[in-house]
């Protein structure tokens, strides 16, 4: 009776005749931001509660006919949560309702920064309405992230190039190709608080408030891959 020979392997840290080299590539580029993106809050007060439905409906439809006269400049509007809450007060050995309020948030994507600079400040103008951001990111599709792969990869040969040749031998074949990581370090920069707030009260002069000059964020993307090569035999 006969048994097969099992089938050699291949050494994973190859051999003297075909040694092998592991290097990592890493690309770290920075781009100009390609969107930005805002928080609306509208809120309404009331002392009962259709008076602040009926508020909260109006700012907020005021909020939304603003915001998408900007036409083309807005690629996505979203409507977020909302609330209407009763504010409690005691009143003798029992609780009354004091008012209620209500509150709206909506979320803009804007790729036109000279229309968002307009666009924050007139929000902000309006009563009882916070604006939050500017955050500004790349499109998860932009080619920013595939010319820091590229970059990454072209560092990783030459760095295996540069083993090689320290012991005078050459690359001889790619063995493997990992990506471990390439992405957006920040998808959205850091979440700062809102910073502007219109509160009602008396009427403003007539006119639109002059637009925000706003300074654009450049946005970090990282890219790692892990890489092996085959080499020719060292010279020592």
């Amino acid at each position: 009776m006969t048994t097969d020979a099992p089938a050699p392997t291949a050494a994973p840290y190859g051999t003297p005749e075909t040694p092998r080299v592991a290097v990592r590539g890493e690309a770290r580029l920075e781009f100009d931001p390609e969107i930005a993106t805002i928080d609306v809050s509208v809120g309404a007060r009331g002392t009962d509660r259709r008076t602040a439905l009926e508020d909260l409906t109006r700012r907020n439809n005021d909020v939304l006919t603003l915001i998408k006269s900007y036409g083309d400049a807005v690629e996505k509007l979203v409507t977020g949560s909302f609330s209407i809450n009763p504010e409690l007060t005691r009143h003798g050995r029992g609780e009354r309702v004091r008012a209620y309020h209500g509150r709206v948030n909506i979320t803009a994507q804007l790729a036109d920064f000279t229309a968002l600079g307009e666009l924050t400040t007139r929000l902000a103008d309006l009563e009882l309405t916070t604006v939050g951001g500017p955050w500004w990111a790349l499109r998860p599709d932009s080619p920013a992230h595939g010319e820091a792969r590229r970059q990454a990869v072209r560092e990783a040969v030459q760095r295996a190039r540069e083993y090689a040749g320290a012991l005078g031998a050459n690359l001889a074949a790619l063995v493997e190709l990992a990506d471990i990581g390439a992405e957006n370090a920040a998808p959205f920069a850091t979440r700062a608080p809102a910073y502007a707030m219109g509160y009602g009260g008396a009427p403003e002069p007539a006119g639109a408030p002059p637009a925000l000059d706003l300074e654009p964020q450049r946005q970090t993307v990282y890219a790692q891959v892990n890489a092996r090569f085959t080499m020719t035999p060292p010279i020592l």
